[in-house]
């Protein structure tokens, strides 16, 4: 009986673990099928996809950048294809190392090293970073023998921009550049489109028309998906889409005058703009000391930024659009305008020039060359009075200067197509207000207001508003937004947009009282300050001199004391438009600590006209004068423009007709441009 009980007591625990073993089974078998079915039912699209993904690349292909052209065709910045040898930095044990050994079969200096050093300190280290570009077909094959040698290393074809003209035109055109990672964190902001046209881009614009332009030039992004086996090379393609290249830019500016404009500057710094005040185009966009955008295309070493960087001369400013200057006697004809338009003055009213003007128990005083007598304003601005307008200034106010000349574009942004324009000062009591944080700063005290009226005190404006000023008297109140860019061409359809200047709603000025001013200037030409410079001119234009104040003097300090330091010295200026019966050009220049406006600035201003409406380019003798601020009216034989070989090439390769030739042509017959 025991044993019986005993079998049943065995039987009975057999029969539990068999149901336990069978329960376990079927539970990982329901597992097996749970996941089976997740897998294959819930999970099929999403895992169809990443298997797809594993066998098929997507692969964009960075498109052409756009050119960028003169007014006449002329190629300003391109494109070529080079070899580069790149590291990718998280792929590389030993980074020191592996630059010491590629040196050994691939020439890389100081410099490469630099240049890679700061690279990487701006970008992510799984990135692929250039330590050498432009490589040779030899320096190539002799790497690609010893590849297997340098893992993480390889060698890729890339586009890199080229600037044929080197540093002429270099801050209009501007230069592109690395993508940083600052920049990176601003494209996340982008519109997803935008985003997905940029995939694979490293390049973009940085500065100039290059940065202001970057969607137009950029193009659109291709791509290419490529079967890959499991070890991750390429099969066989699939599909294709090419890049779309970037558009082309046609500029407004003659790259022929450009270049004459920073030869007549020579190691002189300043800025010059002139405008066609029919249209707002730019003509010409000058910045002196300029740079050569070609050393940023590969990333610019630490040497060569270091000197750009802490130079005195500031190279990288462009001093047309955010150098502000006092704009000296410039300044008179507009002090007239707004007389004249407010009713404030009478052009007859004559006034005693006695050479000083007491105001507040402080002489504001004269050059030493001015004459004493009786001055109306057209004679006030031809001699260039002190007197005139410092009591002119005192009856208008400060405000009423403001109301008046803020139409014309001073204190202002122009809106000009390039980025980083500044506004200048045009002061007001609310200005001054806004200006300074200290109460006893925020006060306009009436003395301020007197040498407002000869374009010194806080008056501080650029040559590009100062120009756009220029332009809006000369056409008796017509106003455009100054534009650099005339057209945009899309290379496939062959299609050219007009990018047209924006006309703004002209300024209500009489025209007696434009005629008032434009007949003042045109003789300051021909008996006042400019009038030894513009002898013989085959054409009449009109203009103002102007010797503006770098720094300002102490009490009892004579500017003699100071004229020894150069950078203290005067600024050169001069203001002018032509022919003077419709004008088709207007400008603005300044050579800085260059003193009187008359020995400086108006030979150039005269040139530039000699070119435009001439067709003239002045011979070597004569560049070389006018470069040391020693030129009056052209010397030695001028030559034909179209004859002048553009800067760097050969007399043969300046076959385009320039802007210079066709406006002579119209001159010649009487045509209007």
């Amino acid at each position: 009986m025991v044993v019986l009980k005993n079998l049943k007591q065995e039987l009975s625990r057999f029969r539990l673990r068999l149901l336990a073993a069978a329960a376990f089974v079927l539970f990982c078998f329901g597992l097996l099928l749970a996941r089976l079915v997740f897998l294959q039912v819930l999970q099929h699209d999403s895992l169809s996809d990443r298997a797809e993904a594993n066998r098929v690349t997507v692969v964009p292909i960075v498109p052409n950048r756009g050119l960028i052209k003169d007014r006449n065709g002329i190629v300003l910045a391109s494109n070529y294809s080079a070899y580069t040898l790149e590291i990718t930095p998280a792929k590389v044990a030993d980074l020191d190392a592996t630059i010491d050994q590629l040196a050994q079969v691939i020439e890389i200096q100081q410099r490469d090293r630099r240049r890679f050093k700061r690279l990487m300190e701006e970008s992510k280290n799984f990135e692929s970073l250039p330590i050498r570009t432009k490589l040779s077909d030899t320096e190539v094959a002799r790497f690609t023998a010893q590849r297997f040698r340098f893992p993480g290393v390889d060698i890729k074809a890339r586009l890199f921009r080229n600037y044929p003209f080197g540093e002429v035109g270099s801050h209009l055109i501007g230069y592109i550049g690395r993508i940083n990672q600052a920049e990176k964190k601003a494209m996340d902001d982008w519109e997803e489109e935008d985003l997905a046209n940029y995939r694979g881009t490293e390049y973009i614009g940085k500065l100039g028309l290059e940065q202001s332009y970057e969607h137009e030039l950029h193009g659109i992004t291709g791509f290419e998906q490529v079967e890959t086996s499991a070890a991750g090379r390429a099969v066989r393609r699939l599909a294709h889409r090419p890049p779309t290249p970037g558009n082309t830019l046609h500029l407004s500016i003659d790259i022929r005058l450009q270049a004459l404009v920073e030869q007549l500057f020579g190691e002189r710094r300043g800025a010059l703009v002139a405008i066609d005040p029919r249209s707002g185009e730019v003509l010409a966009f000058v910045s002196k000391p300029t740079f050569d955008p070609n050393l940023f295309v590969d990333g610019i070493d630490a040497d060569s930024w270091r000197d750009l960087n802490e130079n005195i001369d500031k190279p990288l400013l462009n001093r047309a659009l955010r150098g502000t200057y006092p704009p000296g006697s410039t300044f008179k004809p507009f002090m007239a305008m707004a007389a004249l338009n407010s009713g404030k003055r009478d052009p007859r009213l004559v006034i005693q020039d006695n050479l000083t003007f007491s105001f507040g128990g402080r002489v504001f005083g004269s050059p030493e060359v001015d004459r004493p007598g009786p001055k109306d304003m057209r004679l006030a601005i031809v001699s260039s009075s002190n007197v005139y307008f410092y009591s002119l200034a005192n009856e208008m106010g400060v405000d009423l200067i403001h109301d008046e000349l803020e139409p014309f574009g001073f204190g202002r942004k122009t809106e000009i197509d390039l980025q980083g324009e500044v506004t200048g000062d045009l002061p007001s009591t609310e200005w001054k207000r806004r200006k300074f944080r200290r109460p006893e700063q925020q006060k306009w005290y009436a003395g301020e207001t007197i040498s407002l009226g000869i374009g010194q005190g806080y008056n501080n404006f650029t040559m590009l508003q100062i120009a756009t000023a220029v332009s809006t008297l000369s056409t008796g109140g017509l106003r455009f937004k100054p534009r650099l860019v005339r057209e945009i061409e899309d290379v496939v359809k062959h299609e050219q947009r007009r990018v047209a200047s924006d006309a703004l709603s002209p300024l209500p000025l009489r025209p007696a009282d434009v005629d008032v001013i434009r007949n003042a200037m045109h003789g300051v030409t021909l008996e006042g300050t400019s009038r030894t410079v513009f002898a013989g001119a085959g054409y009449t234009s009109g203009g103002k001199t102007g010797t503006a104040q770098a720094i300002g003097l102490k009490a009892g300090e004579k500017y003699s004391s100071i004229k020894a330091d150069e950078r203290k010295r005067d600024h050169s200026l001069y203001v002018a438009f032509a022919p003077a019966e419709a004008p088709t050009i207007a400008l603005a220049l300044i050579v800085e600590n260059a003193g009187f406006g008359s020995t400086s600035a108006a030979p150039i201003a005269r040139r530039v006209f000699d070119y435009m409406l001439m067709g003239q380019y002045p011979s070597e003798e004569d560049i070389a004068l006018t470069q040391q601020g020693k030129s009056g009216p052209p010397v030695g034989t001028p030559r034909r423009a179209i004859e002048v070989p553009l800067p760097g090439q050969p007399a043969a390769a300046s076959a385009p007709a320039s802007g210079a030739a066709s406006a002579a042509a119209a001159v010649a017959s009487g045509a209007s441009r």
